[in-house]
């Protein structure tokens, strides 16, 4: 499907594809607003940020639903497309060192192999590295087409990006798509997270989950940690890949940073 070598493209003036998609064609106005929050995500083995992941904000820090709301068929491409652009312009601005996790609208993604295309001019204008970009489906995202977001899966994948599945364990995100399709990262949904330390049958099924992601060699990793005792347990089953207010909250138009007492 795509003949070039994507990481080779980033670094030379080879278009990445030829030939626009459906979304590329719209001539009505981008007129939503929005800016970025970063929040880390750590390495609690080596306590160190593993990377940080982009979360919409409005444009004065009001909350991502309030720009989603704002998100139809008629935007939905152009909004994720500058999505990606305005979260590498940021990483990059920010002197961003870790990977970065950008969340990405799979109905909104026509052709991946053409609708990657910003991806590549905002990595190489910003001189930050593919290889450090994660895509994640945003949260909330219905995914109605399994067999499509696969492909988008394995389109990124190939052209060297990281992939991830988000929210495992909730809606879409479960045993059936992993069956189809092993990513570099799992998150698992912090609704399996919250009293972890004190609800057995949570216990179970994370610990299910990480012996799946072993056997298979993919990281996982926590979301939504917010005491110690949930951090303790989760290392206790080496879960150490975490995100959470117990490390640090998003941190709008900067990086998070994590404050000592979080490693203690």
């Amino acid at each position: 499907m795509m003949p070039i070598n994507a990481l080779s493209a980033v670094h030379s003036d080879t278009p990445v594809v030829d030939g626009p998609c459906v979304g590329c064609q719209s001539s009505i106005p981008f007129e939503l607003e929005f800016e970025f929050a970063y929040q880390p995500i750590v390495d609690f083995s080596s306590r160190t940020i593993f990377a940080h992941e982009a979360l919409v904000r409005g444009p004065n820090g009001e909350s991502a639903a309030s720009v989603l709301a704002q998100v139809n068929d008629g935007n939905r491409y152009r909004f994720d497309q500058l999505c990606r652009v305005k979260a590498v312009e940021g990483a990059a601005r920010l002197g961003m060192r870790e990977y970065l996790s950008i969340n990405f609208l799979p109905n909104a993604v026509y052709r991946p192999e053409v609708c990657i295309r910003t991806t590549f001019e905002a990595a190489k204008k910003n001189n930050f590295p593919i290889e450090k970009i994660i895509f994640e489906v945003t949260e909330g995202e219905r995914v109605q087409d399994r067999p499509h977001l696969v492909n988008i899966f394995k389109e990124y994948r190939n052209f060297g990006f990281q992939t991830a599945i988000d929210d495992f364990g909730a809606g879409y995100a479960g045993l059936n798509l992993l069956s189809e399709y092993q990513p570099d990262i799992i998150k698992i949904d912090m609704d399996l997270v919250r009293g972890i330390d004190s609800h057995r049958p949570r216990q179970a099924i994370v610990t299910g989950i990480a012996y799946i992601c072993k056997e298979m060699g993919i990281k996982l990793l926590a979301e939504g940690i917010e005491t110690r005792a949930e951090r303790d347990f989760l290392t206790s089953v080496r879960i150490n890949l975490m995100q959470g207010y117990w490390f640090s909250k998003p941190k709008f138009k900067g990086l998070g940073e994590i404050p000592a007492s979080a490693w203690e």
